[in-house]
């Protein structure tokens, strides 16, 4: 496999880079405002319901036309287009990367292997909104009459970080008289507390899983077959309370769900870009259809945006440059995403997963070791509680860490002064992080000589402030395509293929070999290495095996 191009470090435009770096990195964020009065204006953009304030970055007009020279060099207009026409771009498993179909519009075109996908698209998103409705109306019942009351989703990875992120993020639009968990930790705390006070006769399972193979999921999907017949006694339950999102047919065939009720997907959707597809139909059943399509169309708008926009104008384009700009110069090895939204508190996590998942690769396309840093870790907590945990570090700790702020004008709840001290915070924080507090100001406040080293603020901290009207469904699939497109853009420029997750396997084949050996009653033969063997064996002695 080849990208046909040179090692990223020997491109001219990497090295001007370095160069620009050189004579910016001493250069402090008040120093730069004082120069131009209206920089939060001009390194502003707004463009698909957000605006993306990128002022307080320790960037110059140079350092962004220097940003995309690299973006244009590394080819990602062409990247783009491969992508949303269906080219496989996924090199290591010769796939397409589609995920963009999921939310085009039903008189699209885009063809893979010949065939244009956007009709099994929306065939799927119908068959999705029917049966909704029926369980959302009551339609839908129970192996004994009784009308479906919770929904619980079972799966891992993608096929549970956004179901859940997305149920949380839009809880304001769900239907109440229903409840919704979320399994899947093969952990059975997570089964057992998730099902505690649930009634088997009013409960609907959804089993997410493409090959219906994966470990945690299957484990938790019998587990709950098991629960269930231990109430409704007859195998014939199966099929009133369980739902497959799936593409192995048989499999799903012979756990005793019927086919008809299996929603399925492509391998040209990943599982960390799927909650668009059919692992949505949890986030359909509680929010509904009309709410759901807002949500694609959302996704869309900012597709379009970033598709068709010049770099120095696109959203999701300078996000991702900015992030390897202090990625790759700067060497900050982190970012914190931090939502001033409650309804978000699942979202740092679910992007834990698009963007380390993704980007967290050793090596480019070619098979060369990267010479250079790929994926930064990203975290994060929803605001005002990571002020009073983590945040200390970021003002006054010793490493850099550029923050991503993410607010709404408006909110859903309307309590007194709440939201505006909400939003008070989230500019403060902003604007604490950029300017700091000089020795020469606290001196000016009567502060003490040999308290002022304590009450030091050195600034100069990055910070993105992207501020949306309120948090829709819309909303929502703006902000996730926002932050897929990033990741694509900073994949492409570091060569790696954004789409495959082979760092995952090696653990799992492992897990395969060891769970016989903590269950057999005889004692196992152990060819591990000493410490895993002396693991397993004092494991064996506790559970009295």
């Amino acid at each position: 496999m080849t990208n046909g191009l040179p090692p990223l470090k020997e491109l001219k435009e990497w090295k001007a880079l370095e160069a620009h770096y050189e004579k910016l990195r001493g250069t402090h964020l008040r120093d730069l405002f004082a120069a131009d009065a209206k920089r939060g204006e001009k390194l502003a953009l707004e463009a698909a319901g957000i605006y993306f304030d990128y002022s307080k970055h320790r960037v110059t007009a140079e350092t962004i036309n220097r940003l995309c020279d690299l973006a244009e060099a590394a080819g990602l207009r062409e990247k783009i287009e491969d992508m949303f026409t269906g080219e496989k771009i996924n090199l290591t498993e010769g796939r397409a990367v589609l995920h963009t179909a999921l939310r085009a519009p039903k008189n699209a075109t885009v063809v893979v292997d010949g065939e244009n996908v956007i009709p099994h698209v929306h065939a799927v998103l119908e068959k999705m909104e029917e049966f909704a409705e029926k369980v959302r109306g009551g339609h839908w019942k129970g192996h004994t009459g009784k009308t479906i009351k919770n929904i619980v989703n079972i799966g891992i990875g993608g096929s549970d970080l956004g179901p859940v992120m997305a149920y949380e993020a839009l809880k304001h639009y769900s239907q109440r008289g229903l409840v919704f968990r979320f399994v899947s930790n093969v952990d059975g705390a997570d089964f057992a507390e998730a099902v505690l006070d649930l009634d088997p006769a009013e409960t609907l399972f959804i089993v997410a899983s493409k090959t219906f193979t994966t470990q945690e999921t299957m484990t938790n999907a019998e587990t709950a077959r098991d629960w269930a017949l231990r109430a409704l006694k007859d195998k014939a339950a199966i099929a009133k309370h369980f739902v497959a999102v799936s593409t192995n047919a048989a499999k799903v065939s012979a756990f005793g769900i019927d086919t008809d009720n299996m929603f399925g997907f492509w391998d040209w959707v990943g599982g960390r870009y799927s909650m668009f597809s059919a692992i949505g139909l949890s986030t359909m059943i509680a929010i509904g259809p009309k709410y759901f399509r807002e949500m694609l169309a959302g996704a869309h708008e900012m597709d379009e945006h970033y598709r068709n926009a010049a770099f120095e104008e696109n959203i999701p384009a300078l996000m991702g440059l900015l992030g390897l700009w202090y990625n790759n110069f700067f060497g900050a090895q982190t970012i914190a995403v931090l939502p001033y939204e409650q309804y978000l508190k699942r979202f740092p996590a679910y992007l834990q997963q698009m963007t380390m998942e993704s980007n967290g690769k050793r090596v480019t396309v070619d098979g060369r070791a990267a010479d250079y840093q790929t994926s930064q870790v990203y975290w994060g907590e929803p605001g005002t509680n990571g002020q009073h945990s983590f945040y200390q570090l970021i003002h006054q700790g010793t490493k850099l860490i550029a923050c991503d702020f993410i607010a709404f004008s408006k909110t859903h709840h309307k309590l007194g002064r709440h939201h505006d001290l909400l939003m008070a915070n989230v500019f403060a924080q902003a604007e604490a992080l950029a300017f700091g507090k000089t020795a020469e100001e606290l001196k000016t406040e009567g502060v003490k000589d040999w308290l002022i080293p304590h009450k030091t603020f050195e600034g100069n901290r990055p910070s993105t402030t992207m501020l949306l009207d309120e948090l829709t469904p819309a909303a929502l699939g703006r902000l996730v395509a926002l932050y897929e497109h990033s990741v694509f853009t900073q994949g492409m420029i570091w060569q790696i293929d954004p789409f495959d997750q082979w760092g995952v396997e090696l653990g799992k084949v492992l897990a395969g070999r060891i769970a016989p050996e903590l269950e057999s009653a005889a004692e196992p033969e152990l060819k591990h290495d000493s410490s895993t063997n002396a693991l397993i064996r004092r494991y064996r002695a506790s559970a009295g095996r």
